[in-house]
This record gives C-alpha cells, sequence and structure tokens, in this order.
C-alpha cells in the first residue's frame, strides 16, 4: 500500500501518543511535523518511530506551512507513495482506513482526494463538543470540501502546488476548491476515519474558534469569490448589518430594536427545526441553535479581521483558541 501520513501537532501531550499509535500500525512510513512544542512531543514522537520535521517557528504558524513541509519530508525519500494521508495531532485514525481509503482513491483516476467519517471522541463532555461532532457529520458522496484529515493523491497535491501557507484557517476548504478547479474529483466514504479530541470545554474557546471560522469565510471568499457566499452574507446580515440597524434606529424609535430582536428569534426557531429535522434531540437542537444564532458575532470580527490585517499588509497570524 502506497501511502505515508503527514501528522501535524503542537504540545498535543498523551493525544498524541494516541494518535501515533493509531497510525504507525497501519503507515509505510509517517512523519511528525512539530510546530514549536514545548511539551516531549518531538522525544516521543521519535521514540514512538515517527520521523520528525520541526516547522520553522521564525515564519508565522499554519496548518498549511506544516502540512506542505511534512509532504517535502515525504517527497524527499527515495521510494515517494502514490498518497499522503493527512491528520492532525488531536485526532486518532479508525482502524484499517489507510487501506479502504486507498483502494477507492485507486479505484478512480480522477479522485484527487478522498475522506471519511470522523466522529467527536468525547461528545457529550460540553455542548461545545456536541457541536464539533455535529459539524463532522456529513453524508456519503461527492463533496466540495472537507477538513484537515484527508488522503490525497500525490499528483493532485503537486498540480496544485499543495495548501497555501497563506491561509490561517479554512486551509482545507481553499485547499479543496482549487482541486476541484483543477478538474479532479472529491469523495467523501462512508467509512469511520478518525475521531477528533478537541477538547473544547469553555465558552471562551469556542467564541475565538468562531472568530477563526470567520477570517476564514472572509479570506478564502477573497482568493475565491465563488467560495463561503451565503456563509459570507449570513454574517454580514446578522452579525454587523442588523446590530447597526438596531442601534441607529432605536434613535428614531424604540420599536427598532424590538423588531430586529424579533428576527433574531425567528433565525433561531429555524435554525432549531432545521437542527431537529436532521436528527438531532430536541433538547440538543435547542442549545446548538443558541451558539449557532450567536456565532455571527465572533464571525464577523473574524472577518474584518481578516480585512483589516489585508488593507494593511499585515501578516495573517493564526487565531489560537486552544
Amino acid at each position: 500500500m502506497s501511502v505515508d501520513v503527514v501528522l501535524i501537532g503542537r504540545n498535543e501531550g498523551e493525544r498524541l501518543v494516541k494518535s501515533l499509535g493509531s497510525v504507525l500500525p497501519q503507515a509505510r512510513r509517517v512523519i511528525y511535523v512539530d510546530s514549536g512544542s514545548t511539551d516531549d512531543s518531538v522525544a516521543t514522537a521519535r521514540r514512538m518511530g515517527a520521523e520528525v520535521v520541526d516547522l520553522d517557528m521564525s515564519l508565522p504558524f499554519t496548518a498549511a506551512r506544516a502540512r506542505n513541509a511534512g509532504f517535502g519530508a515525504v517527497m524527499a525519500h527515495d521510494a515517494s507513495p502514490e498518497a499522503v494521508q493527512f491528520l492532525d495531532g488531536d485526532c486518532t485514525m479508525a482502524a484499517d482506513w489507510l487501506e479502504r481509503g486507498f483502494i477507492r482513491l485507486r479505484a478512480e483516476a480522477d479522485l484527487g482526494l478522498v475522506t471519511g467519517l470522523q466522529s467527536e471522541l468525547h461528545r457529550d463532555t460540553t455542548v461545545f463538543n456536541q457541536l464539533s461532532d455535529f459539524e463532522w457529520k456529513r453524508p456519503e458522496g461527492e463533496i466540495h470540501a472537507c477538513g484537515g484529515n484527508m488522503m490525497v493523491r500525490v499528483s493532485a497535491f503537486q498540480e496544485v502546488g499543495g495548501f497555501d501557507p497563506t491561509v490561517i484557517a479554512a486551509e482545507d476548504d481553499e485547499f479543496c476548491t482549487r482541486l476541484r478547479k483543477a478538474g479532479w474529483r472529491l469523495f467523501r466514504i462512508g467509512e469511520p476515519m478518525s475521531q477528533h479530541d478537541g477538547g473544547r470545554l469553555r465558552f471562551s474557546q469556542w467564541w475565538r474558534r468562531a472568530e477563526r471560522t470567520g477570517h476564514g469565510f472572509a479570506q478564502v471568499g477573497h482568493i475565491h469569490p465563488d467560495y463561503f457566499v451565503t456563509e459570507r452574507q449570513r454574517v454580514l446580515f446578522y452579525g454587523l448589518l442588523l446590530p447597526l440597524l438596531a442601534v441607529f434606529g432605536a434613535l428614531a424609535s424604540p420599536i427598532v430594536p424590538v423588531l430586529i430582536l424579533g428576527l433574531y428569534v425567528l433565525s433561531y426557531l429555524k435554525t432549531m427545526r432545521g437542527l431537529q429535522s436532521s436528527g438531532l434531540p430536541g433538547h440538543e437542537a435547542r442549545s446548538h441553535a443558541v451558539f449557532l444564532t450567536l456565532s455571527k458575532f465572533p464571525n464577523v470580527i473574524g472577518m474584518i479581521r481578516y480585512h483589516w490585517r489585508r488593507l494593511r499588509h499585515a501578516q495573517m497570524r493564526i487565531i489560537e483558541y486552544k
């Protein structure tokens, strides 16, 4: 099986041990790219049998840079693979995934990428983990994009030039968009691929991740204007336009903020019904809808941050949330 694994991480601790333990028995070769860990991640990876690449931290870190560095290390070997599996260091790989994914990728010459099903390891610890788990639940079939855990055909990766290292969030969406535009198909297999141990236990972590998501909407939308169109419009409407109308409308009549609040209530109810129709139990749908409605505010902050950086020609630095 001609597949190598690129695993990226920083200060993952025991999660890295579990991740490597799930990958090493399956993979021909494992490259671990470390982005400035201060724990014993590097020593642990070497001890367990992975090849380690220390990312140059004098440049702004992005997951895209780390994955590209791992791919470069893979290709530096004499026997290059047909495909590379990318995996985040806070994820464990399902048994036999590499074989199942590679069989599907190799069977169809125009497939540039395959991914599988992902779940949250500690789903019910917090509502934030539940939100992530629901985010991972997507049907099998042709896809437009997927998260960073993916198996990519080496020739497809090389054709599009890998990940864009300047994209700090949604770099996987941006990469997938270029793959599709180059004529490659992307497919999600209805088989378990990985479990994510996100460990999001606090509201502040959720808020920062939502800011990062908004930054991704704006940056990838600026690169590919036909992508994230609905998401950007929704964020600007609920996260910026309605709050401004509420503030300035209150100067004309106190009824204006009340009417605008009603629009948020309607949005919440619509979201809740949509979640229930997707199979979420009522109590989960109600709590998830609260955070999905609120998410437009950190989203718009992230979008504004991107455009402010862009206009000032500032470096795109990652928005940390762990």
